[in-house]
């Protein structure tokens, strides 16, 4: 999706990112949303990724709905189309395109979703307004969001504490809002979109298992991914210290006690 002017998307779509958002499914993503779907629905899942939760969504509107998925970056669909072979889905469909300008009529869809997308956006009330658009009269638009002003993390590494000031730094130089949660209505509302109403829930890293693959993700990111091109490229950080960043992600992954947690902010709203 579309960012500010400078146009970066601070993850990328490094090989390790992609493995980290194909872990996202319908049931730990939008749990929110999950009441309000019933067969033969037309869903678009903007910003879809590699595809985890939007072949998630299809099978819940059943072979009576359709389910389109949208996103900017072509190795994402790519992904996607790659892991709706694997799942023998011929039905659902992924297309390159903007959140700004959605390729489809207006109020086409009964939902429309977006998981982790407008906190990268330069303006997320027009791409609010967008997704009204497509969005037929009464139909539901759905965003969650995460606020990394709430992340906590145990042991507190000091490793950690510069990665969450230089990914806070490298968001917002590309014009977004790494701490969306906290927004949504204020957005929503200037959208003009009618019946606002939030939820939160968090993802827990806990167990030494999940804690193991949440550190080792970020110690691969934290110095093959976007994130380190985007903080060399500006000055933002010498090769050095990002890899003492990804070192602190080790530690992390390795330490018996670790704990990782993160709020979401989830919109509900119609059209």
């Amino acid at each position: 999706m579309r960012a500010a002017p400078a146009g970066g998307y601070v993850h990328g779509h490094h090989g390790s990112v992609l493995a980290s958002h194909s872990a996202r499914t319908a049931e730990n993503s939008c749990g929110y949303l999950l009441d309000h779907l019933t067969p033969g629905m037309r869903v678009l899942d903007v910003g879809c990724g590699p595809g985890s939760i939007t072949l998630d969504l299809a099978e819940l509107v059943g072979p009576g709905g359709e389910v389109v998925g949208v996103d900017a970056a072509a190795t994402a669909i790519a992904a996607a189309r790659d892991a709706a072979t694997l799942r023998a889905d011929d039905r659902t469909r992924f297309e390159v395109g903007d959140v700004y300008e959605l390729a489809h009529p207006a109020a086409s869809f009964d939902v429309v979703h977006a998981h982790q997308v407008l906190q990268h956006l330069g303006d997320p009330i027009a791409a609010l307004r967008e997704m009204s658009r497509v969005t037929r009269p009464g139909g539901v638009i759905a965003a969650r969001d995460a606020d990394y002003g709430t992340m906590a993390w145990y042991p507190r590494l000091p490793a950690l504490d510069r990665w969450l000031a230089l990914y806070e730094l490298l968001a917002r130089e590309n014009g977004g809002e790494p701490d969306a949660a906290r927004h949504l209505r204020a957005w929503a509302r200037a959208a003009g979109l009618r019946d606002v109403s939030l939820t939160a829930t968090p993802w827990v890293y806990a167990t030494p298992e999940l804690a193991a693959w949440w550190g080792h993700s970020w110690a691969d990111r934290a110095v093959s991914s976007a994130f380190a091109t985007q903080a060399l490229a500006g000055g933002h950080a010498t090769r050095e210290e990002l890899v003492g960043i990804r070192d602190g992600w080790l530690e992390f992954a390795e330490h018996p006690d670790a704990w990782f947690s993160m709020l979401h902010g989830e919109l509900l709203a119609r059209a």
